[in-house]
Formats: structure tokens, C-alpha cells, sequence
């Protein structure tokens, strides 16, 4: 091959501060948008954001020369920032320190999508599972 071809999926999940409830509906759309638009910005497709009041995940197609760990540290650094000095200023928060990240095969890309864009569904019927063991939506 002439260049680097790769499909490399990663499903994210990460808290707010101690679970607090910090994902306001009000803020969400513009806290997703920054989540977005960082992914792009580091050169990654987000393919999907959802989450509840207090943790969001993430679905990204992710390119080879960006380690799990730079993307992560950038999405929460710019949209804490977002959060703490245009959104809500002189409010609270705050992301915890660690996050979960789960490959995800080509085949359960769409599954996983799914999966995120329902979680207010999931977590209010109780499905969801609080240790983001996620086997049951395909994880690999």
C-alpha cells in the first residue's frame, strides 16, 4: 500500500467529577459539539456521543498516529475548558481522572452507535450496566 489504511474503532466512556450529575440537557448539545469537534480537530471521526447526567460515551473511529490516550486527554482538557469558561462560567466542572476504552470491530459498529445514542433510554430502564461491561453490544 501506498499509505496507511486503518479501521480502528474504539468505544470511550468517562465520569464527571465523583458522578455528579454535571450534564446538564442545557449544556449537552454544546458539550457534545466540543467532544466533536475535538475528535476532529486530533483528526478522528466521531461516529457517535451520548450519555446521562453524569458520564458520556463515545464512539470514534480513531487514525493510527493517535494513541487512546491523547484523544481522551484532549476531548476532556478543551471541553472542561468549554464547560468552565463560555458555557457555565464560575460553575462547577469537572471530569474524574481515568476512562474506559473498548475496540470495537467493524461489524458492531452500528450496534455500538445505537447503544450510545440511547443511553438516557438504557440507564433509565436500568440496562445499563454501571461497571460498562458492554459484551452484550458487541465489544471485541
Amino acid at each position: 500500500m501506498r499509505r496507511a489504511y486503518s479501521h480502528l474503532y474504539v468505544h470511550l466512556v468517562w465520569a464527571t467529577w465523583e458522578r455528579l450529575p454535571l450534564i446538564t440537557p442545557q449544556i449537552e448539545k454544546r458539550l457534545y459539539g466540543a467532544i466533536r469537534a475535538k475528535c476532529r480537530e486530533l483528526g478522528c471521526e466521531p461516529l457517535a456521543v451520548g450519555g446521562t447526567a453524569d458520564h458520556v460515551h463515545l464512539l470514534v473511529r480513531l487514525l493510527p498516529s493517535v494513541s487512546v490516550s491523547q484523544l481522551v486527554k484532549g476531548i476532556k482538557g478543551a471541553s472542561s475548558h468549554l464547560m468552565t469558561h463560555e458555557v457555565t462560567p464560575g460553575e462547577f466542572f469537572k471530569w474524574q481522572g481515568g476512562y474506559g476504552a473498548f475496540s470495537v470491530g467493524r461489524e458492531s459498529v452500528s450496534r455500538v452507535a445505537d447503544y450510545i445514542a440511547h443511553q438516557k433510554e438504557h440507564h433509565h430502564e436500568g440496562k445499563a450496566s454501571k461497571n460498562w461491561e458492554l459484551a452484550d453490544v458487541g465489544e471485541n
